[in-house]
């Protein structure tokens, strides 16, 4: 990712506008401040305590998404592809979501693990869940890299800060209320940083469509510029033999991004799942993905949408320097709206990534401290001491982003980056975690032998694709194809070694594995409170899948 032109990209913001930044800031630090009264133990400052409702938790698990990923990868996305790119919400989300509620939530919550990897643990063994939780922890400094190094490219760019402060300002910033409230100031501020995105959103969506003539106006241009119908129609080119899609045929879409990524990385992921994880109880963590499903529905149309508007005002984009895809939305910003606006509209970009980051950092402080320092490092240690040892790693966390934060850099569009780091982490561990879940023969070798197979063969497809021995498309649909060889590598080695090794006696298995787990367990009868179709998470889950189906067939 190229420097953003400061000259090109620079916003004309009054005293108002920063004042809006400003008030924004105390009151994110503020949350800080008074989420560490509730801080007395780690469980207090990695999973706050299990409780926090379900309404706030589902917010916080969709807004965890919102970072530099979401907000400028998709509306790059919409700008280089247009409506294809509904596939990573309507396909590569909602069904996922779904089923981490219903089916998955369940073993999580009612196993009361604090972790994913200490699942594996009680699943595996240590072998397994040491090599998880040291991958997870490098894939989180990458990804909050990514989202930082936005952060601070964005307020270089619109404010005119050297690269240096934004990364030090953001940084802290971030870390300051993640180090002192934990998950807690965490979540909180997640949620407040929803409402902010969508109301810096919607009326750039707004204000963008007014510009083209409306939708009628918007698609009228999009057929007869470069982009054409296909970026009109979802599903258009994806014919298997004859694909003209960017994502590739339907084979690669449904099971490489569909299944294998979309599965992997919402149920697996525990920068998302550790916001299920500090709910109150049972079915408000079976709630929580349920309701972020919801907005994560309608998000598209006030992101992909605004990249498709930007394809057609922002002459040259897709080019070099600030024209970069990447630019979409702060392009936008800077040519549509006006002083008032420009305070939340900058809130709003940096709202959004430092969701994102805080999001991967407290992910990160929770699986280094339970599952890399407690068991491997220092066992035995009081409570205090590795409430202690939580903070201290926050900040090494924060610190270790700001050196990956460059590694983005090279991407002119950072979905090709992120979507290459899911084929290699998320896809093997998603092989592992589904066969554990439904095969009580899986037995502890076999995962880490899993894991392992499944990282090689993503790095076998995606070299195999850079140096050209074989052409798997466009880079994204190369992540797809490589997600898909990463997921049957690891699905073949693990089983293939269980069937050569012991497995564990059954009754270690209650509450792990699907077979051995009562019914009574599997679907959780709701509490005293927990009554009415609005609090069902089989109704609320249906209810949204429907939705998505329909929404499919209009857009298709």
């Amino acid at each position: 990712m190229p420097l953003i032109a400061a000259e090109g990209l620079r916003l004309d913001m009054d005293a108002g506008d920063y004042g809006v930044l400003a008030v924004y800031f105390i009151v994110v630090l503020g949350i800080g401040f008074a989420a560490r009264r509730s801080v007395a133990s780690s469980l207090d400052f990695f999973l706050s305590g299990r409780s926090l409702p379900a309404w706030v938790t589902g917010l916080a698990f969709i807004s965890a998404n919102l970072g530099a990923i979401e907000l400028l990868g998709m509306a790059a996305n919409g700008a280089q592809y247009g409506l294809p790119t509904l596939h990573y919400y309507w396909i590569g989300a909602i069904p996922a979501m779904v089923f981490l509620g219903l089916v998955m939530m369940p073993f999580y919550y009612g196993s009361k693990v604090r972790s994913v990897p200490e699942y594996l643990r009680l699943r595996f063994n240590k072998p397994t869940h040491l090599f998880n939780a040291l991958t997870f922890a490098f894939a989180s400094v990458l990804i909050a890299g990514v989202n930082l190094f936005a952060l601070a490219l964005i307020m270089q760019a619109l404010l005119g800060w050297s690269l240096a402060v934004s990364i030090v300002v953001a940084a802290f910033i971030v870390l300051a209320y993640t180090t002192l409230g934990g998950l807690t100031a965490a979540v909180y501020n997640e949620v407040l940083q929803f409402w902010v995105i969508v109301l810096f959103l919607v009326p750039l969506t707004v204000v963008g469509l007014v510009k083209v003539g409306g939708w009628d106006g918007l698609t009228q241009q999009v057929r007869d510029s470069d982009l054409g119908n296909a970026a009109l129609n979802a599903w258009e080119g994806t014919s298997v033999g004859s694909s003209t899609s960017a994502f590739g045929n339907w084979i690669a879409i449904a099971f490489g991004l569909g299944f294998v990524l979309s599965f992997g990385y919402w149920t697996t992921n525990f920068a998302e799942v550790q916001r299920a994880l500090s709910a109150k109880n049972m079915n408000a963590a079976r709630l929580t993905p349920i309701i972020g499903a919801y907005p994560k529905m309608l998000i598209p149309f006030v992101i992909i949408v605004p990249g498709l508007i930007a394809s057609q005002i922002i002459p040259g984009l897709g080019g070099e320097g600030d024209l970069q895809y990447n630019n979409a939305v702060p392009l936008m910003v800077n040519d549509l709206l006006p002083n008032g606006v420009l305070g939340i509209a900058l809130t709003g970009l940096l709202a959004a990534f430092m969701a994102g980051m805080a999001a991967n950092v407290s992910s990160f402080n929770t699986v280094v401290t339970y599952d890399i320092i407690e068991p491997y490092v220092k066992r035995g240690m009081s409570d205090e001491w590795y409430l202690r040892m939580g903070r201290i790693v926050t900040v090494a966390g924060v610190l270790v982003a700001i050196g990956t934060a460059f590694i983005a850099s090279g991407y002119q569009n950072i979905m090709d980056y992120i979507q290459l780091l899911f084929s290699f982490f998320n896809a093997p561990l998603f092989a592992t975690f589904i066969i554990a879940l439904f095969w009580a023969r899986a037995t502890p070798w076999a995962g880490l032998a899993g894991l392992v197979a499944g990282t090689l063969g993503a790095a076998a497809a995606h070299y195999g694709h850079e140096w050209e021995i074989v052409n798997l498309g466009t880079a994204q649909a190369a992540a797809f194809w490589g997600a898909g060889v990463a997921f049957v590598a690891d699905a073949v080695v693990t089983v293939a070694v269980s069937l050569v090794t012991r497995p564990k006696p059954r009754e270690q298995l209650r509450g792990l594995v699907w077979s051995e787990t009562p019914e009574e367990l599997r679907r959780p009868r709701r509490e005293r409170g927990d009554h009415g179709w609005y609090r069902s998470p089989a109704v609320l889950g249906s209810g949204v899948l429907a939705t998505t189906l329909a929404l499919n067939f209009a857009f298709g």
